[in-house]
This record gives C-alpha cells, sequence and structure tokens, in this order.
C-alpha cells in the first residue's frame, strides 16, 4: 500500500481549519500538519493510501473554493493543491511537515 501526501494551499486561518475538517472527514487520511508559506496563505497537509489522499484533496478543494471571500479583490480563498504518490525520502527529511510520526495514542484514528 503506496503511501502519498496531500497537500491544498488556502488564504487565511480559518477556511485553513474548514478544510482540513473536511480533509480528515472525507476520507481515511492522517492530518500531517501545515506550512504558513507567506503571510496568511497556508498549506494543509495529509498523509494516507494514494486514493484516500486523492479523495481528501478533492474535497478539501471543494470546501475551500465554497468559502467565500471577504475582500473584494479575491474569487476564492483556494489557492492550489497536489497530490504526490509515494515521496521519496528525501523529500521527508527535508520537509519534516511531510513526515508521517505518530504519537502517544494514534490507534484511535485507526479504528
Amino acid at each position: 500500500m503506496p503511501i502519498a501526501v496531500g497537500m491544498v494551499e488556502v488564504l487565511g486561518h480559518p477556511p485553513a481549519l474548514s478544510v482540513a475538517d473536511v480533509m480528515v472527514k472525507a476520507a481515511r487520511v492522517t492530518l500531517v500538519g501545515y506550512e504558513r508559506v507567506s503571510g496568511a496563505r497556508l498549506t494543509i497537509i495529509v498523509r494516507g493510501d494514494v486514493s484516500e489522499v486523492q479523495i481528501a484533496v478533492a474535497a478539501g478543494v471543494d470546501a475551500a473554493k465554497r468559502i467565500p471571500a471577504d475582500n473584494p479583490k479575491e474569487t476564492t480563498l483556494y489557492l492550489s493543491s497536489t497530490v504526490i504518490p509515494r515521496p521519496d525520502s528525501n523529500l521527508e527529511a527535508i520537509f519534516e511537515t511531510m513526515c508521517l510520526q505518530y504519537g502517544e495514542g494514534w490507534e484511535r484514528f485507526f479504528a
């Protein structure tokens, strides 16, 4: 079972929280964390089975596009997304937030 990484980039903390919630509810993925890209740009990162990550990213993109933008300059809070099936271990060594590390009590999320 190949492990993939999926990312959705949005503008603002409330949309990031909403997208992360939708992603973990839509598919059997693990929320690894988020990266602040610059200013209010945030990238939500999930890991899991390739097919599950694809479903989660699609759901996250859909959720981000439905959130209305308050600023008239922006039409959407969704910026970009990607799915990387079986990322090379070199990537995980460089980008620590892409690592899938389990802490205590993680078993309850896989029940």
